[in-house]
């Protein structure tokens, strides 16, 4: 499902036109987004739960040259699947 399709099917199911339906996802989106940015997690209550972590320095190996190369310390966005969402 790509977000065309979400939209319309949130569309229908919320009895709202496709239009409301694009601006309310849209604004999620966004508050998502800058909550990560800010470091803060995001917690949808049986969907998902979506957490920045701290990543540690670490060393790794080029697979080609098998040089070692040491990879700065640095933060990740981590994503949980919720309840609901578990097959």
């Amino acid at each position: 499902m790509n977000k065309s399709e979400l939209i319309k099917a949130a569309a229908a199911k919320a009895e709202v036109s496709n239009a409301l339906a694009a601006k309310v996802l849209d604004a999620a989106i966004e508050a998502t987004i800058e909550a990560v940015k800010k470091g803060e997690g995001v917690q949808i209550i049986g969907l998902a739960t979506i957490a920045v972590k701290n990543q540690a320095a670490r060393t790794a190996k080029n697979p080609r040259t098998g040089a070692v190369v040491n990879v700065p310390a640095k933060k990740v966005v981590k994503i949980k699947a919720g309840a609901k969402l578990a097959l």
